[in-house]
């Protein structure tokens, strides 16, 4: 590729930019591929390489969205250095043995006509060569790399003599372009300071192969790929015997090879040709030359091997690409090979886009696009060895260690600029093209079993995130649910996992599992098996959730240790969700679920069948109040969730198009009527909590209805304004609804017994011993608060009640939950709530 740059970029660069740019071009585009070069060794020294090169590193490193995208923009960019090559192939066919201008019949030697469609042809004949090569295989290429080896070091030194050795000498330049058929003479100077000192600054002029007038981004855009060859190596990875060996010792020494070389050439130039033979006459060093065949041979076999080079590669990432089915069928076809794992078809489909390719016509057409296809491949190379090297993963470990995260950011920034410079209009289409790829593959493309850096990068930013959010600096203005959701077959309760992920308002959300099992009796642990259906519940359901899975010997024991370990620093659960514990035969959801009624779906996830109704329960009732006390020891929130399975959000959604539906909250503990409240912590978390539900997207058309019990003779306007004062103050909007419940406090006042003590005993007892008042509340009582709450139409989606706190002796456990079944029967979904801990703020 060297004597390619030589013989067509070189006198093209520094005719028109001069020395000083000439040289700082090099400089730029040698910093940009020095630091891709570092970053190209270190992924390619960091584990075993496979066919496709730089996109097998990518797409390993970044996963498949970033991989796909860049590998078909990396074939895209091959495909076009391949036509590059050939059309600067057809150019110095023509000059040497083309018919002149202005001429209809060659003599000698130039007998080659010139027109559009010729030089198509010339390129078609080219291009089949590569292809018969290519499909032979690429072993024939690289058989045949050291011969051409020898060619270019034997051209270079020609060369280089030639400088030294030629006597001065004018060099007659047909002006292509030009409507007469006069010549114009060039001079060869030899060394000259004169010469020298007009070469220093840039001249820029019409090129006369194009007719367009050539600026700093323009020569730069081809002088570029001249230096594109560095992946042509990586390329080849899936063909070289030790690619983690081979890749960085040859790239580096072929990057500062070349780089010398460039540099040398360039002052060499300046020093003895004037400008107009550098304009005028890309191909001057065959005129010059002490052997010209040699020079003439040199540049075609270089040339001819540049572009099998990038044919090759080409067809290696197209069949890469296949072989990862990131595109399924649409690349089907490249996936055969030959017996001797040639990809034939990858290459014939490569030769074809070429093909297509060299319908562009000159050399320069496509010299910008296909430079700033290449630069956006280095930039992602970078920012695949940058996201390795910031992950920290201890397995990212490559034995070529001379780069660092700053080199990495160096590339990417030069890659970057570079690209528009050059030309901001097909660096903003490239840039488009590729977040379309992205998209299309992340939505389209399988699963694959690569690794996702990006899964590294989460995990490495989140520890560090956590490791910030510090519960000493908690305030309740910045409060949020975070909810532990305690499921026992998710079969049951489907629509109850879904209402939670609604009222976690964006904070953490576990679901949690207890298995009844002893770890000693066990082999291994059961709960891994199990961990991939629930994460897959958790997708099919799309919910932001958690899984917490345990084995403990009881139920209660389980939710013990999910509330003590579950979380991790500031992320802690301070709230338990727990279904609600009565006799009805649980149904099986799931299958009805949205999600899994697409007729392509299977419904099991390897969850069990649900109870039986006749089979007996895996915790008592004593146990499952038991939970619920050991939650408020924790300070842990505690809702209560009965009939949720009987929530339709789907249709209460529908409905909503016509009369909101209603979420009826009861801040008061209708379990306490004589010491009911409006203004207690509990009261205020389940205002919380009902404003929460009410905030989601979904439930945001719902109104909520605050009812407010009052009796006769207690001012229930004095109670109605105070209220409506505290949910202006906590900007709640809610409906005020007066409730006279003086015939329900009458039954529980009828059945109260007075202690010994007399009635002053009594009261004191009322308030501050809940077992005594636990025992005195009637089932008469509570029947008539539950009818009383049923009565409020139009009948709500959802409830929220008061859940009063389990009594302190446990031989009322079963009382107590005999009351709150009576309290919630035949409501509907409804929640009962008890907080412990402040969640409402009126401050800014």
């Amino acid at each position: 590729e060297i004597v390619v740059t030589i013989w067509s970029l070189a006198g093209f660069v520094v005719g028109h930019a001069g020395l000083y740019q000439a040289l700082a071009m090099f400089a730029v585009a040698y910093f940009i591929i020095g630091m891709t070069v570092l970053s190209v060794c270190a992924i390619a020294t960091n584990g075993a390489l496979d066919a496709g090169g730089a996109y097998y590193m990518i797409s390993r490193a970044l996963g498949p969205e970033f991989g796909g995208s860049i590998g078909i923009m990396f074939f895209l960019a091959n495909v076009c250095g391949s036509a590059l090559y050939v059309l600067g192939l057809v150019e110095a066919v023509v000059d040497s043995f083309g018919v002149p201008p202005g001429q209809e019949v060659g003599t000698g030697v130039h007998v080659l006509p010139q027109s559009y469609w010729y030089e198509l042809l010339y390129g078609t004949i080219l291009l089949a060569l590569c292809l018969v090569v290519c499909l032979v295989g690429a072993s024939i290429y690289a058989k045949a790399t050291f011969l051409i080896f020898l060619i270019v070091m034997g051209v270079l030194a020609t060369i280089l003599i030639s400088f030294f050795a030629t006597q001065p000498v004018g060099v007659p330049i047909h002006l292509p372009l030009s409507n007469s058929s006069e010549t114009e003479n060039g001079l060869f100077t030899g060394f000259s300071l004169a010469t020298l000192r007009d070469n220093l600054g840039g001249r820029y002029r019409v090129d006369y192969t194009t007719g367009q007038m050539m600026s700093f981004s323009t020569v730069f855009a081809v002088m570029f790929n001249g230096c594109t060859g560095i992946m042509a190596g990586s390329n080849m990875s899936g063909d070289l015997k030790r690619p983690s060996y081979s890749i960085p010792r040859g790239t580096i020494s072929a990057v500062l090879f070349t780089y010398l070389v460039y540099n040398l050439l360039a002052f060499l130039m300046c020093a003895t040709c004037n400008r107009t033979l550098l304009q005028n006459d890309y191909g001057f060093l065959r005129d010059i030359s002490i052997f010209p065949p040699l020079v003439t041979v040199g540049i075609y076999a270089a040339t001819l091997s540049a572009a099998m080079s990038n044919l090759i590669g080409a067809s290696r990432i197209l069949y890469a690409l296949a072989r990862d089915d990131l595109f399924g069928r649409a690349l089907a076809l490249a996936k055969k090979t030959s017996a001797s794992g040639n990809p034939v078809m990858a290459v014939i489909l490569s030769w074809l886009v070429v093909q297509l390719v060299l319908f562009s016509g000159k050399l320069n057409t496509i010299a910008g696009v296909v430079t700033t296809f290449f630069l956006l491949v280095y930039a992602t190379v970078n920012l695949a060895c940058l996201a390795l090297e910031w992950a920290s993963a201890p397995n990212f470990r490559p034995t070529f260690r001379y780069f660092t995260w700053h080199t990495c950011l160096l590339g990417i920034a030069g890659c970057c600029v570079m690209m528009f410079l050059i030309s901001p209009v097909s660096a903003s289409a490239s840039l488009g093209f590729l977040l379309l790829l992205l998209l299309a593959l992340h939505y389209l493309s399988p699963s694959s079993t690569w690794g996702y850096i990006s899964q590294a990068l989460i995990f490495h930013q989140v520890r560090k995130y956590l490791l910030m959010l510090d519960v000493r600096k908690d305030h309740v203005k910045f409060w949020r649910p975070q909810m532990l959701l305690m499921v026992q077959n998710p079969r049951g309760s489907a629509r109850l996992i879904d209402f939670v992920n609604d009222l976690k308002k964006s904070g953490l959300y576990i679901l949690g599992h207890v298995e009844l099992q002893d770890l000693d009796a066990l082999p291994s642990d059961p709960l891994q098996a199990q961990q991939d259906s629930w994460l897959g519940l958790v997708d099919k359901l799309n919910v932001k959730a958690f899984v917490s899975l345990t084995l403990a010997p009881s139920v209660r024991h389980g939710v013990r240790q999910l509330l003590f370990t579950s979380g991790l620093g500031g992320m802690r659960p301070n709230t338990l969700v727990l279904g609600f514990y009565d006799d009805a035969a649980p149904q099986d959801g799931l299958a009805q679920h949205p999600a899994f009624t697409s007729a392509r779906e299977e419904v099991p996830l390897g969850f069990p069948p649900l109870r039986a109704p006749a089979a007996p329960k895996l915790l008592s009732a004593r146990e499952y109040v038991g939970i619920v006390a050991d939650a408020l020891k924790m300070l842990r929130n505690v809702l209560l969730a009965r009939h949720l399975e009987s929530l339709d959000k789907a249709w209460e959604l529908r409905r909503a198009a016509g009369s909101a539906p209603a979420i009826h909250v009861w801040p008061v503990n209708l379990l306490r009527p004589d010491s009911a409240r409006y203004a207690d912590t509990c009261s205020l978390f389940l205002l919380q909590m009902a404003c929460v539900l009410n905030m989601t997207r979904a439930w945001r058309r719902a109104r909520l209805r605050l009812f407010l019990c009052v009796e006769a003779g207690a001012m229930p306007h004095a109670q109605e304004d105070k209220l409506r004062q505290l949910l202006k103050d906590l900007r709640i909007q809610a409906q005020i609804q007066l409730v006279p419940w003086d015939a329900v406090v009458s039954l529980h006042w009828q059945a109260q017994r007075v202690p010994p003590g007399g009635p002053a005993l009594a009261e004191e007892e009322s308030a501050m011993n809940f077992p005594a008042n636990a025992s005195q509340v009637s089932d008469e009582y509570v029947c008539a608060a539950n009818k009383l709450v049923l009565e409020q139409s139009p009948a709500p989606a959802v409830r929220f009640l008061y859940l009063p706190r389990p009594p302190a002796d446990t031989s009322l456990y079963p009382l107590y939950l005999h009351h709150l079944d009576l309290l919630t029967r035949d409501l509907g979904p409804t929640v009962l709530v008890h907080g412990v801990s402040a969640v409402t703020s009126t401050q800014l």
